[in-house]
């Protein structure tokens, strides 16, 4: 991933310059998303996750192969998956210095997400080949 690439959110009274290396996690909130960075700055956009992950593929093309919807309520950056508690219902994300962050997500989600993991190491495939782990149930 290109550490410069930026990603520039804009709406009716704000707008945000972001380094998608920086991003944590989008999270869904109605016909909002919220987004958290690694140094824990959050912000704001009017745009459900739906259109968000829309933004995110035609903005950053390949690059946003980093990130993957998880259920119906997280868009999570790949790169920062430190845990995966299935039974838990958890998923931690963590860069292993500055910040972790525990997500609540379905179990039928994080299997999948699981199973992308396992089957890269099994395949010789990078994770980021998928980006959608939605449980269509959920």
């Amino acid at each position: 991933m290109n550490p410069k690439k930026v990603l520039f959110l804009n709406s009716r009274d704000e707008f945000y310059r972001v380094g998608i290396a920086d991003i944590a996690y989008f999270e869904s909130d109605g016909n909002y998303t919220n987004f958290v960075l690694g140094n824990k700055l959050k912000g704001t956009v009017c745009m459900n996750l739906s259109q968000m992950q829309k933004v995110l593929s035609d903005t950053l093309k390949e690059e946003a192969s980093v990130f993957a919807r998880i259920g119906k309520r997280f868009i999570v950056n790949l790169n920062y998956v430190y845990h995966i508690e299935v039974l838990r219902q958890r998923l931690t994300l963590s860069d292993g210095k500055r910040f972790a962050y525990q997500l609540p997500v379905s179990r039928e989600a994080l299997k999948k997400l699981k199973e992308l993991y396992v089957r890269s190491i099994t395949d010789a495939r990078p994770v980021t080949e998928t980006t959608d782990v939605t449980d269509k149930n959920e």
